[in-house]
């Protein structure tokens, strides 16, 4: 097995005093004209409010920072300056007590704007609002296109209205707005000193759709996210010219995925068998063998497409030679901050043992994300319940298959089980299949998948237990949002309640560890 990164290439954090320096350095970066942050004024907003202070590492250097205030409504809807509502930068003016929060800063290095930084820290900011139980998010963000375009907007009303309407693209505020952010108001001279602007800014505001003033319920403590939106690539096997062609064509679905601001997307088993049709045709164990040697590049790549997209990536799987020599079928897990895991198939089926030799894993465990634990289990794993249940007990709520079946019987196999799977566990289930026909690549030559998105079968989920499935055979993405509170309603309230009516008197599972 190659050596998996196990820390984090790229988080987002809050801002330390210990940062002051690196943020300094990043914002003579950033603002190579104007002069960079003193260190009392970093020093000032994060003392101001710790929580609301955050800076992006990637591999160890300080890439990105966002400064946030805490303010009160009747301060921000209404004409303002940057320097009167900051109070300089310094956020002498934040309010724990106000209803907003509102951004001050966000600055990323210009040699790291393909890693999705910005929208990691407006992000943090956003998951902020929702634990502090806030009305939204606002800010005066800039307006650079304004000075491009001043010959047909002459004055800034109408370049601001016309960005409202959507008639013209902003470099800002245009990027702002596909985050979700509305300009709401035109802010005169908020920062002179931004010529680009014309010295004015959008008023941009976020709301958060969980806030509910007259809600009597709402937590005195901070809440964990608790919808998380998964897609799921249903692949065509096709020939590719090259592996670089092969990996085109893979961003091309993290890039869909992220653009529907999925936390993950799921690829099917086996799917890297492609990278074998651009090289001529050999016997199965010579093929597998050649497969073995793209696992470097293949884990590099895709390490490389979850940082610049934000998303967690399934990486299907890939055979792989493990330290003992063994050849295994084995999942990556590529999260967004970098990590990478891997998951083996646990029981290798009849045809792959025979065809290739793979041999089966040696453990199954949980894997933790920044949406939780999640699940794998590759194809024929799902049929084992036992694989399921061990991951269920060890918190998982969303378990991901990937899968790849040449015939109906084969498919329904899948589809069947993993429906049991959610029942038995409570959990929501996401299969990944492969389909079309690749004649030049031994055991790929036909294909068939049905993808699909499971939940339980209760009253809050969806009828017949199916949140989102793709057409039969056919190149596409499905998407679904999956909630996980309703997943911890169903196993305390449920019309059944599986996971904690297990009758531990009479029977119990009991792993070679000890699990």
């Amino acid at each position: 097995m190659p050596k998996l990164s196990d820390k984090p290439l790229l988080e987002v954090r809050t801002a330390k005093i210990r940062d002051i320096p690196a943020i300094i350095k990043l914002t003579q970066r950033v603002y190579p004209e104007e002069g960079p942050y003193l260190p009392g004024t970093i020093r000032g907003q994060i003392n101001a409010f710790p929580e609301g202070q955050f800076v992006a590492v990637y591999d160890g250097q300080i890439v990105g920072y966002a400064a946030t205030l805490q303010l009160a409504e009747k301060q921000i809807f209404k004409q303002h300056t940057w320097e009167n509502i900051t109070g300089a930068g310094y956020g002498s003016l934040h309010n724990g007590k106000g209803e907003w929060l509102y951004g001050v800063e966000v600055c990323v290095d210009p040699g790291r704007q393909r890693n999705r930084i910005g929208r990691r820290l407006y992000e943090a900011r956003q998951r902020l609002c929702e634990e502090l139980w806030l009305k939204g998010i606002a800010f005066g963000g800039r307006l650079p296109g304004y000075r491009r375009n001043k010959k047909d907007y002459p004055r800034a009303s109408q370049y601001f209205q016309a960005v409202v309407d959507r008639e013209v693209r902003d470099p800002v505020a245009s990027f702002q707005m596909k985050l979700g952010f509305e300009p709401e108001l035109l802010l005169r001279n908020y920062h002179p000193d931004d010529k680009a602007s014309g010295g004015h800014a959008a008023l941009m505001v976020w709301r958060n759709p969980r806030y509910d003033e007259e809600d009597e319920a709402r937590p005195a403590h901070r809440r964990s996210r608790e919808t998380v939106r998964v897609t799921t690539v249903q692949l065509e096997a096709r020939r590719f010219a090259d592996a670089d062609a092969f990996f085109t064509h893979m961003e091309y679905f993290a890039d869909v995925a992220a653009d529907y601001a999925s936390d993950f997307v799921v690829f099917p088993e086996l799917f890297t068998l492609m990278l074998l049709s651009s090289e001529p045709e050999q016997p199965p164990h010579e093929a597998i063998l050649r497969l073995t040697e793209y696992t470097p590049q293949f884990i590099e790549r895709m390490q490389q497409l979850a940082l610049k997209y934000n998303i967690n990536i399934i990486g299907g799987t890939h055979p792989t030679i493990t330290e003992d020599e063994d050849i295994q079928n084995v999942c990556y897990v590529f999260l967004r901050d970098g990590t990478v895991h891997a998951q083996e198939k646990m029981h290798p089926t009849p045809d792959e043992r025979d065809y290739w030799g793979i041999v089966g894993g040696d453990s199954v465990d949980v894997i933790d994300t920044d949406c939780g634990p999640i699940g794998v289990m590759i194809c024929y794993d799902s049929e084992f319940p036992e694989v399921a249940r061990r991951l269920a007990d060890q918190g998982a709520r969303i378990m991901f298959v990937p899968y790849c079946t040449d015939t109906r019987q084969g498919h329904l196999r899948v589809k069947y089980c993993c429906q049991a799977r959610t029942i038995e566990n409570q959990c929501y289930v996401v299969t990944s299949g492969i389909t079309g026909n690749l004649a030049n690549v031994d055991n790929l030559d036909i294909n068939y998948a049905h993808s699909s998105i499971f939940t339980p079968s209760d009253m809050p989920f969806a009828r017949d237990g199916i949140a989102a499935e793709a057409s039969e055979n056919v190149e596409m993405v499905v998407v679904a949002d999956l909630n996980l509170s309703t997943l911890q309603w169903a196993r305390s309230q449920g019309a059944v309640r599986n996971l904690r009516d297990r009758r531990f008197d009479l029977y119990r599972i009991r792993w070679k560890d000890g699990g």
